[in-house]
């Protein structure tokens, strides 16, 4: 249903945070999502005063972008269950919500159930059973009322899970009817490890390390979803602009036992806008342990994007591809993302085909830094030869998408990388994890974690097992289709193809040789020891 040009980037605008919205600048989205109305038990949707919705919309128009209303949420999803399940519940929900995008001139609506199937806020009634399918009836139903009334094509989005929609509890393994009436889904890759899991961990991991951790990631997000025949092309992926904290049980820096440890369980307040709320799930008053990223540069922890004001330390992880940061006083943890773990995940996703990126939220950000990381993203020229449905690459994200195709109930091991196995590089037919703690020079796989206070990049290692402050330069223009490819020669990092003549280049990661392509004009330059996409003599 999408052209596949060009990129969308979507934000989400808080309207609660209207104050701090002031000098946020709207031009660099594409779609603004304004958050959220909730509808009632009878599928009435009223407009609180406060969403000021007429403004907000003006604004985003002023800004060249679409304006969506986002219906639901965390705290407003306890009624969806229910209106869906009924035949005048649902035609009430559908109906008011033409009502709205005709009132307030809306591009269209974004519906964020949290989760069709599957317990959200332990508090709402779900229904494992028939959840999935009546949503689908709701948005065919959507879908027409809007068709029928708009000569203008109006836009159903979703907010969703890192699963497919599920139905008695395991993952759909075909979600292609619900992709013929909705434009596109915005994957919530983010609150992936918290304060709620066992140890400290990743927030948003790029890959999740096997046996640690939830094993759930941005990456198996997307294969999970492409595996159950959602078009990559109608896919964006999910930012989170904060991070979490929790408290370790004991002190995290120096011990090599890298970002998964034990933690209290305690959860104290984030940073100063991190203000005690009612919880309608638990009925208490209670503080999130977010740290939004202009707060972390602008509160004493983080000096520039990379670096640390001491007491603090931050670490890179090199399986999840994120920082984290360590207050050895307090033992305060804190995952979160960064320009550098955000290009990363910005350059796979568009390695993969998505249409674009979704980002929770627009306030958060600081001068730009982290949406300007987002729109790194390559162009995504109809001609891009990536397929608009995905499967899974053997070499492109160490998963082997086990519980997507037989619609199991879980992804144990998908898209998770195996930190201490000896696999040097090959696929041993057991698993598709690679070795990240193996000791072969000039790969990603030499060092898991790299720590500093300084600033630098620390994308990756490259020089055997002890950790660098900076890594070489990679591409400054984003790849387009993943290939499979066998194991890296020892030594080589990066290689062009043709150096300055194809936008061919091969990149040595997780010990796999994978093949990628410059952006569309440009070839593959090379430079030393790095390489990247320009321009070739003759252009």
């Amino acid at each position: 249903m999408l052209a596949s040009d060009p990129t969308i980037f979507v934000g989400y605008y808080p309207t609660w945070k209207r104050a701090q919205m002031q000098g946020v600048d709207l031009t660099k989205y594409t779609h603004v999502n304004i958050a959220f109305a909730s509808p009632s038990a009878s599928g009435a949707i009223p407009i609180d005063a406060w969403l000021n919705v007429p403004d907000t919309v003006k604004d985003i128009h002023a800004a060249g972008a679409k304006a969506l209303l986002s219906i639901g949420g965390w705290n407003g999803s306890q009624n969806f269950s229910a209106i869906a399940s009924s035949p005048a519940g649902s035609g009430a929900m559908a109906g008011a919500i033409i009502d709205l995008v005709e009132k307030y001139s809306l591009d269209g609506i974004d519906i964020d159930w949290e989760y069709p199937g599957r317990q959200g806020c332990e508090t709402f009634k779900i229904d494992a059973a028939n959840d999935t399918p009546n949503f689908l009836k709701f948005l065919r139903s959507l879908r027409a009322g809007l068709d029928a009334k708009f000569a203008a094509k109006k836009l159903i989005t979703l907010a969703v899970y890192v699963q497919p929609f599920s139905v008695d509890g395991k993952p759909m393994a075909d979600v292609s009817e619900f992709a013929k009436v909705v434009d596109f889904a915005n994957m919530m890759q983010y609150d992936i490890n918290g304060v709620w899991s066992a140890t400290t961990g990743p927030n948003a991991p790029l890959f999740c390390e096997t046996g640690k951790g939830t094993q759930l990631s941005f990456a198996s997000a997307i294969d999970a979803w492409t595996a159950a025949k959602w078009p990559a092309s109608q896919l964006t992926a999910g930012f989170a602009f904060y991070g979490r904290m929790a408290i370790a049980a004991e002190d995290m820096t120096g011990d090599g036992a890298g970002q998964y440890q034990k933690q209290t369980g305690v959860l104290e307040r984030g940073d100063k806008d991190d203000a005690p709320w009612p919880d309608p799930c638990t009925g208490k008053t209670t503080s999130s342990g977010q740290w939004q990223w202009k707060n972390l540069r602008t509160q004493g922890v983080l000096t520039t994007p990379t670096e640390a004001a001491a007491p603090w330390v931050r670490t890179w992880d090199n399986t999840s591809m994120t920082p984290w940061l360590f207050k050895p006083q307090t033992k305060q943890f804190i995952s979160y993302d960064d320009p550098q773990s955000i290009k990363a995940k910005a350059d796979y996703a568009a390695s993969k085909g998505l249409a674009g990126a979704m980002v929770w939220s627009i306030d958060m950000d600081y001068n730009s830094e982290l949406i300007n990381a987002v729109r790194t993203w390559p162009a995504r020229p109809v001609s891009s030869g990536v397929a608009a449905t995905g499967g899974h690459s053997d070499a492109d994200d160490c998963s082997e998408d086990a519980g997507v195709g037989d619609n199991s109930s879980s992804l144990e091991d998908d898209d998770c990388v195996d930190a201490t196995a000896d696999h040097s590089g090959t696929n041993d037919g057991e698993d598709d994890c690679a070795d990240t703690g193996a000791d072969s020079s000039n790969t990603l796989e030499a060092s898991n974690s790299s720590t500093t206070t300084s600033s630098g990049s620390n994308y990756a290692t490259t020089n055997g097992t002890k950790p660098t402050s900076s890594a070489p330069a990679g591409s400054s223009s984003s790849p387009g289709a993943v290939a499979t490819g066998g194991a890296c020669p020892n030594g080589v990092l990066y290689t062009c193809d043709k150096p300055g003549v194809e936008p061919g280049y091969t990149v040595c990661v997780y010990g796999r040789s994978t093949s990628m392509q410059c952006s569309p004009g440009t070839v593959c330059i090379a430079g030393g020891s790095s390489l990247s996409c320009g321009y070739g003599k003759d252009s």
